[in-house]
């Protein structure tokens, strides 16, 4: 038996969830690079702008699923480690871009969202692996607390590096992003396995060392019993893994409510905010991007704010009413400026950044953590991982598309109309969770799959 190293439950929890620091870093990065890189290599396309900003997001669909394949086999805390060395790898070789290099860019950006992939599917799974159900909600809404940190740190990095070079500036800005990435690969060598992964793969001992970590010593045998009659349950089972037998066996009620809470966070828009918010405000105000990247930082202080709300209430609130108060809140944001803008002329052009602001705010306390809470609690044990890429992997497909089409959507129509659109897809999102999402507060993992697993 491999002996498990002795680590608080501190460390373990932020270490855990230290990952969502490189989700948040690299979310954020592009939007104070961006405009720097349009001045050093002249660029004035919407395509290139949107391909560059969303090659991330591209290489991050197929980051999720390879987590998900992976972090079944060798575990997730390897994968932890895995992806922080891919991170470094490619933040390194953005910085060294050779100049106009569009497509030297975009691939290696591509490649960098392998890694930013795997953490979204990783690190949701082993949080709430290794953490009680009656804490779930605040514990491992730690990640995105560690994603709103590292989005707004990437703000503050680009806010204070805006007076280099053009050249050097967003060089900078992209390497910078391999000291976090640093950080995590070491302090993931210390992280013990999730006590799940480990009797999946029948090493009881260790398991239960681990339990031991971050329960009370009277629950270890419980815990490990309703483990161990799951995973029984999932042997006797035939070919369930399956991309399509996900989908359309047993599981697909907890598979279509995860994969689709996760697809639907990105549809909704957020992200055509923390991409370009400075190009926003330029085109509302006549103003240069590169001088408006004070609007980025405050956009991430709102989101670190909203996050630390949310884990004060996470364990207070069912999830579903979270979520449909965020998603009407957030699609009252992006609706109300075009209303206004049709009803009223002459309009002060940042009424549209206020409710960008209200829009980020209710997204942080709602939508942003939970969507991850929900993806680490709901999916069955046997397709946890598999489940958890895909959902992933959705997630992305739908930050990919946001940060490809809004450059171009903006182009030919106005920025509140394009907000609209999102807005309504909001309200949509709120109509999926009344009628597809479970409600999931205070149920163990085990109890979750019992109960909404159809046979």
């Amino acid at each position: 038996m491999k002996e498990v190293k002795k680590v608080s439950k501190k460390y373990i929890y932020f270490f855990g969830s230290f990952g969502g620091i490189l989700f948040g870093y690299d979310i954020g990065v592009m939007t104070g690079a961006l405009p720097f890189l349009q001045i050093d290599w002249n660029m004035h396309s919407a395509f290139w702008e949107g391909c560059i900003t969303s090659s991330l997001m591209f290489g991050a669909i197929f980051g999720g699923m390879m987590a998900g394949h992976l972090s079944d086999k060798i575990g997730r805390k390897r994968m932890l480690s895995l992806s922080a060395l891919i991170f470094i790898i490619g933040s390194l070789l953005s910085a060294i871009a050779p100049n106009n290099g569009y497509i030297y860019l975009t691939l290696v950006r591509v490649f960098l969202g392998l890694s930013v992939g795997a953490i979204s599917a990783t690190v949701p799974n082993y949080m709430s692996e290794m953490t009680p159900a009656k804490s779930r909600g605040r514990l491992s809404g730690i990640n995105f607390t560690m994603i709103a940190l590292g989005t707004l740190l990437s703000y503050v990095v680009d806010y204070f590096l805006q007076y280099l070079p053009a050249s050097f500036a967003w060089r900078t800005m992209l390497g910078v992003a391999a000291v976090p990435a640093l950080i995590l690969f070491i302090g993931s060598l210390r992280l013990p396995g999730s006590p799940r992964f480990l009797i999946n793969h029948n090493r009881i001992d260790e398991a239960r060392e681990v339990i031991s970590l971050v329960q009370p010593k009277d629950q270890i045998e419980n815990e490990i019993k309703a483990i161990q009659n799951i995973k029984k349950a999932e042997d006797q089972t035939t070919n369930q893994t399956k991309l399509i037998k996900m989908f359309t066996g047993k599981y697909r009620y907890l598979v279509i409510a995860g994969v689709g809470v996760a697809a639907f966070q990105q549809f909704m828009g957020v992200n055509a905010i923390f991409y370009y918010i400075p190009l926003i405000v330029a085109k509302a105000t006549g103003h240069a991007a590169s001088s408006n990247l004070m609007w980025p930082v405050i956009e991430g202080a709102i989101l670190l704010l909203a996050s630390f709300l949310f884990l004060a209430i996470a364990d207070k609130f069912k999830r579903r009413t979270l979520l449909i108060l965020g998603g009407t809140g957030m699609g009252l944001s992006f609706i109300l400026p075009a209303v206004i803008n049709t009803l009223f002329t002459h309009v002060n052009p940042l009424i549209t950044i206020f409710f960008l602001c209200i829009y980020v705010g209710f997204y942080g306390f709602t939508w942003a953590p939970l969507t991850w809470v929900i993806v680490g609690e709901i999916f069955p044990l046997a397709i946890r991982g598999k489940a958890s890429g895909t959902a992933s992997s959705f997630n992305w497909v739908g930050a990919f598309l946001v940060g490809l089409l809004f450059p171009i959507m903006t182009a030919s129509m106005s920025q509140e109309t394009v907000f609209a659109i999102f807005g309504v897809i909001c309200l949509m999102a709120v109509a999926f969770i009344i009628f597809k999402v479970p409600e999931t507060k205070g149920r163990t993992l085990e109890e979750i799959e019992k109960k909404y697993v159809k046979e």
